[in-house]
């Protein structure tokens, strides 16, 4: 069914229109009407897996009071509106499997509230990674996998408070910046399917914990760093590389 939403002409007025939402957000399409930007006490708009379409409301930027923005699993488009990071009561941004281009806001760090994850996998986003993703001081994870993101790794993302990482399946390239240290932690810290080049950092060795790590399908050559970060992790993590050294000494799970 259409995406439901009733109009009618606010008393004062024959022209201005008041916006009503249903409460059922199944089984529905169509495009998500501009006149939700009017709803100024909206806090939740929560639409994943349905059939959207069509763009983000380019001025979604004035509902400041939203702090869930969920329209994942549908087909929306266009890019990510500018004004979006003018959002800054902002905590749940999910727009993970859609068909969204364009480049990321450079200053999408200005949404200090977003905890605990950011997922735009899933759809058609290029250009750079902003270095600002890595100052968001309450940001666990974040996950850019199956895009086609491109430049290099902001270092600010190795030493940030993200804990999952994913940032596979993209364009990047440039070599896996230095910095790790004592206080990163990953559970996750996937980069693997890029262009990466050059050796494995060696700072990665004094992470205090990496859960996953996966490498895989890049251009990374050298010696793999020794420590206790690597002491659990299996042969795949570091597969389909031009010239990574010692690859054998690391357990293979068939």
């Amino acid at each position: 069914m259409p995406l439901t939403f009733i109009f009618f002409p606010h008393p004062s007025s024959s022209n201005s229109q008041h916006c009503h939402t249903k409460n059922d957000w199944k089984g529905i399409s169509g495009e998500i009407p501009k006149c939700i930007t009017r709803l100024p006490f909206l806090r939740t708009l929560d639409l994943i897996g349905n059939q959207i379409s069509g763009g983000i409301p380019y001025d979604i930027g004035r509902l400041n009071r939203l702090a869930v923005l969920n329209v994942a699993d549908n087909r929306i488009s266009g890019s990510i509106p500018k004004s979006l990071t003018n959002l800054s009561s902002l905590m749940h941004l999910d727009l993970r499997n859609n068909l969204i281009s364009g480049v990321i806001p450079p200053d999408v760090g200005r949404l200090k509230m977003l905890s605990p994850d950011v997922d735009l996998s899933g759809n058609q986003l290029y250009g750079t990674i902003p270095p600002s993703l890595g100052r968001m001081s309450v940001l666990a994870t974040l996950n850019l996998d199956g895009n086609k993101i491109s430049g290099e790794i902001p270092q600010t993302l190795m030493t940030s408070s993200v804990m999952n990482l994913n940032l596979s399946r993209n364009l990047l390239q440039g070599k896996i910046p230095e910095g790790f240290g004592p206080r990163s932690y990953f559970t996750v810290l996937d980069l693997s399917y890029n262009n990466l080049k050059g050796p494995i950092p060696r700072s990665i060795s004094g992470a205090s914990f990496i859960g996953h790590l996966d490498l895989s399908h890049n251009h990374l050559c050298g010696r793999i760093p020794v420590g206790s970060p690597f002491d659990h992790l299996e042969a795949a993590s570091f597969m389909f590389n031009d010239c990574l050294c010692e690859i054998s000494t690391f357990k293979t799970i068939y």
